[in-house]
């Protein structure tokens, strides 16, 4: 369902702070972690395939990414992709060196991917959701960044635009509490905590399924989905209380 004229409905008088996932609602660096996700799983199937002489089924971006990857935590993106194909890894340590023999080695190898690309390639920023947040903040809203990401800080500098955040909630903070990631809604509990508000006076902005999910069953005051792929009756589905394609949609 698209949102027209509906910007209305975030007021100042309503709501104190906005939470922001990064990746595809802030910067367009969702299909740099989509495809880094292909290349890691693909070349870890192919090499499982082999040795337990069985069919190659390639990672699915449309399907798999979607559906056990997008928004969530490194290590549990991994976790969740390999037990939806019934694969068994040692969990191991954070420090465990990039390769396929653990969770947290896969994950760390896909962290090295994703650098790489980024290193070469920079970043691109979503001009109407820069122009939605400094709008926001001259109203006074309050604004968090909510990431599942790693990179969350180096990706903020790098688009030069940490300055429109007061607080970040990203994947090294909640693995610092030992928060659960997306779709359980304790880092946009974190992150409205930092500003000082409350639940039901915070709103969350998402593009992944696993984001608004976390929104709505966190019980936030007001959930938008980012259907930077079309899907505005999936997000919707999800508990999106609106869906726009753009947030520039949402500026006065």
């Amino acid at each position: 369902m698209r949102a027209a004229g509906i910007g209305k409905m975030l007021l100042r008088k309503d709501f104190d702070a906005v939470l922001f996932d990064l990746d595809g609602v802030i910067t367009d660096t969702a299909k740099v972690h989509a495809v880094c996700w292909k290349r890691l799983f693909d070349g870890f199937l192919q090499k499982h395939a082999e040795e337990k002489k069985m069919a190659y089924q390639p990672f699915d971006i449309e399907k798999d990414y979607t559906n056990y990857v997008d928004g969530k935590l490194r290590y549990e993106g991994v976790r969740s992709f390999l037990e939806s194909r019934g694969i068994e890894l040692p969990f191991g340590d954070a420090d465990d060196q990039p390769g396929f023999a653990s969770i947290t080695g896969l994950g760390n190898l896909k962290d090295q991917m994703v650098k790489e690309v980024l290193d070469a390639e920079g970043i691109e920023v979503y001009e109407g959701s820069v122009t939605f947040l400094r709008q926001l903040r001259r109203q006074g809203f309050r604004t968090a960044l909510v990431s599942a990401s790693k990179n969350a800080e180096a990706v903020l500098q790098i688009a030069g635009i940490a300055d429109l955040f007061d607080t970040r909630v990203d994947g090294e903070v909640a693995d610092r509490l030992r928060l659960p990631g997306k779709p359980a809604p304790d880092t946009f509990f974190e992150a409205a905590r930092q500003l000082g508000a409350e639940t039901s006076r915070s709103v969350v902005i998402e593009d992944a399924l696993s984001g608004v999910r976390a929104g709505r069953e966190g019980g936030f005051g007001l959930v938008i989905g980012v259907a930077r792929k079309g899907n505005y009756e999936a997000l919707k589905q999800e508990g999106a209380d609106i869906v726009v394609g753009d947030l520039r949609e949402l500026c006065d």
